[in-house]
């Protein structure tokens, strides 16, 4: 398919019309040997509740942003190489179903399917695509990945002390390194994290004692100096960090709020050919 397509005008004119949609905030598309090869709206579990995000799957990269005006207008665009890519299969839950876990060493999602045919698609699709590049690179499938973050409405307490209730004045955060939901007095610590980011993330208590029981480990074995770490810093960004999805905070969506997506009448993904 993809040597098919390459360098044809029709794969051209679709690249130009992704790079259309996304208008000036997002970043050219169009580079030789690059193929898209389907697209498609996949509910992503966001922090809050699940959204719909429009996915374009290339033979080299998965990109994905909101939805301002369907097959119009996007934004907020997030480009993954995969190479990074490793996909896990999810069962299904009371508000999710077909989903599987998008995970890399940055970020790890949840997304669902329309159904569970288009879900196999997506799934059989990325895979070949991963195959392919793993090969023409030599290069070995990660086994390092970002937590997925688990959702806030996933619990009403603290992950961590297990005592602390949330509510409107004491919110919830992320740790950076498990994704558990804890309180600001479980998290005050922060860690430098390369892979993640080049600023120290903020992480729960235990996480802290580990990476840093493993840093010193590492450096007592003269592998190398110890990190600079930064705890408890004042001023520091709130949970919604550098690494989180920033419209998946959005306080104004632009669905219905009675929008039913697991409706299998809808046409949700289109794979080319």
């Amino acid at each position: 398919m993809v040597d098919h397509l390459a360098n044809t005008e029709i794969n051209s004119q679709r690249i130009a019309a992704v790079e259309n949609c996304f208008g000036a905030s997002g970043q050219p598309l169009a580079v030789p040997g690059r193929v898209l090869l389907g697209e498609g709206i996949l509910t992503k579990e966001c922090r809050k509740k699940p959204k719909p995000r429009i996915f374009f799957l290339f033979n080299d990269i998965l990109v994905y942003g909101s939805i301002v005006i369907n097959k119009r207008k996007y934004n907020s665009q997030h480009i993954i190489p995969l190479e990074d890519v490793t996909l896990e299969t999810l069962p299904d839950t009371l508000q999710m179903k077909n989903r599987w876990m998008i995970k890399t060493s940055k970020k790890s999602f949840v997304v669902s399917a329309a159904s569970l045919t288009e879900r196999k698609e997506w799934i059989s699709h990325l895979e070949e695509c991963i195959r392919h590049l793993l090969t023409k690179t030599g290069r070995q499938p990660s086994t390092e990945h970002a937590a997925p973050w688990i959702p806030d409405k996933a619990t009403d307490i603290c992950m961590r002390c297990t005592q602390t209730k949330f509510s409107t004045l004491t919110r919830r955060h992320h740790c950076r390194k498990c994704g558990f939901v804890v309180c600001a007095d479980c998290s005050r610590q922060r860690f430098l994290m390369p892979r993640l980011s080049p600023k120290p993330l903020r992480v729960c208590s235990l996480c802290y004692r580990q990476l840093l029981a493993e840093q010193q480990k590492e450096a007592e074995a003269g592998r190398r100096q110890p990190e600079p770490l930064c705890s408890a810093v004042p001023g520091y960004e709130p949970s919604s960090g550098d690494d989180s999805d920033k419209s998946d905070d959005d306080k104004a969506d632009q669905w219905p709020a009675d929008t039913e997506f697991y409706t299998s009448e809808v046409s949700w993904s289109s794979f080319h050919s």
